[in-house]
């Protein structure tokens, strides 16, 4: 049965992942973001504290945590900078598909990679005209005599310029659409594999988000991942998997958001008394904690059914769904308490602003979502 207390282990995780936020993260969140700045030695010290790759099995080196854990700790990154905390959990999402369909000799061969040092894999999914719609891509994958031949552009790729390998999926059929989608592993250094242009984006620009091209990668069939055509099952388990570590850092945010708001509305005065006195202002910050709440036992029962092995695709797109929208919510209300200083880079809640609206767009956007846990209840009724 769901139990949303933690143990003891889980509470000692969640203070070293809080103390790490307050230390490391937050004194150096705003410069990352003015500078639009990769925070390396950030990653390195999250890396060595064991806040990275938590989920990879014991039997492949791994700590073996479980999804609700590391949920835990994406919370408390996203409370710190939802960048900072993007690029460090996007390992779990690049590791996924090796975790649901590699085969043994994939899964030694490449996680082993991700524990002996600092190393990013990247997922790559998204392609110039095919977002949302996965069955869409048009990144090819053709037989040549023993061998595969990938060729394609992705986009939105985080961590895209760093990472040592790729996961990702691409068609040997487009007119097959969703049956002709296959999974891939990759190496950086490959030849025909190639980084493109740096996004500018609006927020989380401390993450680097980037193009990934192959032109004519070679590969073996120990590169593909499942078989040929069973790739949309291995992307649609990923999202399913990955989307209540979203719903984590959306309560990070809200909470954050939260935490601003009270801090602020006891200093600041208007008509001689505390903003915190006008109701009107109470009524936001309790909106936050009721977000923060709701949101915590979302992503924390959709992690456990991960855990538990149950397949609720609709529970993973509720979590993430709200904790996206409400956090952009409570992000707007930040703002709207500090007033004019909110609008300003002088105060954290401008950050926040900027950096929530990613949540409503990646790994589906809301509207997705909200297609996806209809079509769920369509069918089952």
């Amino acid at each position: 049965m769901f139990n949303p207390t933690y143990t003891e282990e889980q509470s000692a995780l969640v203070d070293t992942a809080r103390k790490f936020t307050a230390d490391t993260i937050i004194p150096a969140a705003h410069a990352c973001d003015e500078a639009e700045r990769f925070p390396v030695e950030i990653f390195e010290a999250a890396f060595e504290l064991g806040l990275m790759n938590v989920e990879i099995p014991e039997e492949y080196g791994g700590l073996g945590l479980h999804t609700l854990d590391g949920c835990m700790i994406a919370e408390e990154l996203g409370y710190g900078c939802p960048a900072i905390g993007t690029s460090i959990m996007c390992n779990h999402l690049g590791t996924l598909p090796l975790l649901i369909a590699g085969t043994e000799e994939q899964k030694n061969r490449y996680l082993g990679r991700l524990l002996d040092s600092l190393t990013f894999v990247s997922y790559c999914c998204s392609e110039p005209e095919a977002g949302s719609d996965v069955a869409a891509m048009k990144t090819r994958l053709v037989r040549d005599g023993n061998e595969w031949v990938l060729t394609g552009q992705k986009r939105w790729i985080t961590n895209g310029g760093h990472a040592s390998f790729y996961t990702g999926f691409a068609t040997i059929d487009p007119a097959l659409r969703h049956k002709g989608i296959t999974g891939f592993v990759v190496d950086r250094d490959q030849k025909g594999v190639s980084v493109g242009k740096k996004e500018k984006k609006l927020g989380q620009r401390a993450s680097e988000t980037v193009d990934v091209l192959f032109d004519d990668v070679r590969l073996s069939d120990d590169q593909l991942l499942g078989a040929p055509g069973g790739g949309f099952a291995i992307a649609m388990e990923t999202f399913d998997k990955s989307r209540p570590m979203i719903g984590a850092q959306c309560a990070g945010i809200i909470r954050r958001c939260m935490d601003e708001s009270i801090r602020y509305a006891k200093e600041r005065k208007t008509f001689g008394v505390p903003i915190a006195n006008h109701q009107a202002i109470q009524f936001m910050i309790a909106e936050m904690a009721m977000a923060y709440e709701s949101v915590k036992l979302l992503y924390s029962k959709a992690a456990w059914e991960v855990d538990q092995g149950i397949r609720r695709t609709n529970t993973s797109a509720i979590a993430k769904c709200m904790g996206a929208d409400l956090a952009v919510k409570s992000a707007t209300d930040a703002v709207q308490i500090f007033g004019g200083y909110g609008y300003t880079r002088e105060y954290p809640v401008e950050k926040l602003y900027r950096d929530s609206k990613l949540m409503q767009i990646y790994e589906g956007t809301s509207q997705v979502q909200r297609m996806v846990i209809a079509k769920n209840l369509l069918v089952r009724s």
